[in-house]
């Protein structure tokens, strides 16, 4: 039937578009082109309402369109309604954070002068590779060589009189063990003349007595009493030379320490002056830059003839740069909300580093360290990747996309966010239980995507609600959908 006016009808979309029919003798089984249905998919709930009501009933497959017919004991149940429904998956769930990054050098150190100098040498430039210890700018610094040949000549004069203190103090020791040996020989004529005594006082008691009996003369008596005398004499002579020869070791005593005092404090005035060349010798050192370690060099800002000083403040520039290259530091900042999920140090989080400027490469690595603390300017948490950088691809100050596993949960059971129910704090779905439906009280887990663990509340094999969740209750009656065609989706049916 031909429509003679060939300008669009103007309809109320109050009311319901009903596909004109090629046979109006046909039987109450009408056929109707999926394509028609797709051109009203916005109006999909309300199709499938006038779809249940006129027992139509839309297959789709290899085969193209068929119909069906529908039991009218189906169509005649009031209050059943449709929902798409299966059952909950066993999958490996994961939660990543995808955070962009920048690249640094592991260890990047500006040089400066220690001394104050002039530059006699520049050895290196940028983009020089340089080995640990390698030369890098010399300094002339004249006035401290001078001081250096003047330290070396006082080291040599304090070691001379090193040395002459030790000869001095030997020979004390020597006049000290000669005082000593005289000390013991006057010891020992105290004795000799001690013995000498005796002998002469018996000599003249006994010939005392022989006078008296007249056997001797007197003047012999004399002679020995004079003898005695002269011994004891004697005696007190050898007690005095004693006297004297400890006197001559306590002074040669004396003298051995405080040469070996003297030699002490030439051994001290030694270390001074080695000390002195040691510290001139080492400032002179700093007149060589060397490279602390094996890397590139970055900058350079100094050349031959510059007058260089020592870094007073901010405003000193480094003779030059060097940064390691065999590895580098990828630095994230991981929101607030994701920090306590990030792992480090040993068994991290895995991460992969992709460098946009590097044609999109990937360089797989481990989170190394956190800061632990949040940036109070931005409550993110400072994440350093330390990557392997063997063939030089990275260079420092790149930017990079990093994406952290932060979890990953194995074989666990997974529904879709659209089948969640939230009231009140708690979480719900809906099981489908001899067609009635069932609230399910659930214990949810990790989330990613648009799906969610779920750690308790339902088994592998119930039936759940995987839609429109918002507009069920409980205890209603439902028809589960057959699974929906590739071009028939759960949305359009909605």
């Amino acid at each position: 039937m031909r429509v003679s006016n060939p300008k669009p009808e103007v309809r109320n979309p109050k009311q319901t578009r009903t596909p004109k029919l090629r046979n109006a003798r046909a039987p109450e089984i009408s056929i109707i082109r999926a394509s028609d249905l797709f051109r009203v998919s916005n109006f999909g709930f309300r199709i499938s309402c006038l779809l249940a009501a006129t027992g139509v009933v839309i297959l789709s497959g290899c085969g193209g369109p068929t119909v069906a017919k529908t039991s009218p004991d189906r169509n005649a149940a009031a209050g059943v309604d449709r929902v798409s429904a299966g059952k909950p998956q066993r999958k490996t769930l994961t939660l990543s954070t995808l955070q962009p990054g920048r690249i640094d050098a592991f260890e990047e150190t500006p040089l400066y002068s220690k001394v104050t100098g002039y530059v006699d040498e520049v050895l290196v430039d940028i983009g020089d590779r340089v080995d640990e210890d390698q030369r890098l700018v010399r300094l002339w610094v004249p006035e401290m060589e001078d001081d250096l040949e003047q330290h070396r000549a006082l080291v040599a004069q304090a070691e001379a009189d090193v040395e002459q203190a030790k000869a001095a103090v030997a020979a004390a020791q020597a006049a000290a063990r000669t005082a000593e040996a005289r000390v013991s020989q006057a010891q020992a004529g105290i004795a000799r003349a001690e013995a000498d005594c005796d002998r002469w006082e018996s000599e003249y008691k006994r010939n005392e007595e022989l006078a008296t009996g007249g056997s001797v003369t007197a003047r012999l008596v004399d002679e020995k009493r004079n003898a005695w005398r002269a011994a004891e004499a004697a005696c007190q002579e050898a007690a005095a030379n004693v006297k004297s020869a400890e006197a001559a070791a306590a002074e040669a005593g004396a003298n051995v320490r405080k040469i070996q005092a003297d030699q002490t404090s030439a051994e001290a005035r030694l270390k001074v002056a080695g000390a002195t060349l040691a510290r001139t010798q080492t400032l002179l050192d700093y007149a060589e830059i060397k490279a602390p370690f094996a890397g590139v060099v970055t900058r350079r800002s100094v050349d031959t003839g510059h007058y260089v000083h020592p870094a007073n403040g901010g405003g000193t520039k480094p003779l030059v740069v060097v940064a390691s290259t065999d590895k580098v530091r990828v630095f994230v900042d991981v929101p607030e909300v994701e920090a306590p999920l990030v792992d480090a140090g040993d068994g991290g989080d895995a991460a992969v580093v992709r460098v946009q400027a590097l044609g999109g490469r990937e360089f797989d690595a481990t989170v190394t360290r956190t800061s632990w603390s949040l940036d109070p300017a931005n409550r993110a948490l400072r994440v350093e990747i330390d990557v392997l950088n063997d063939e030089g691809l990275l260079r420092s100050g790149m930017y990079a996309t990093v994406n952290i596993l932060l979890e990953e949960r194995e074989d666990v059971l997974a529904l879709p966010i659209a089948a969640i129910l939230r009231e009140a704090g708690a979480a719900y779905c809906y099981a489908v239980e001899s067609g009635k439906l069932v609230r399910r009280p659930l214990e949810l887990g990790l989330r990613s995507g648009d799906e969610v663990e779920v750690l308790g509340g339902i088994e592998p094999d119930d039936t759940i609600v995987l839609a429109r969740v918002e507009s069920l209750h409980e205890g209603q009656s439902v028809e589960v959908l057959p699974s929906a065609p590739k071009r028939l989706t759960e949305g359009n049916l909605r």
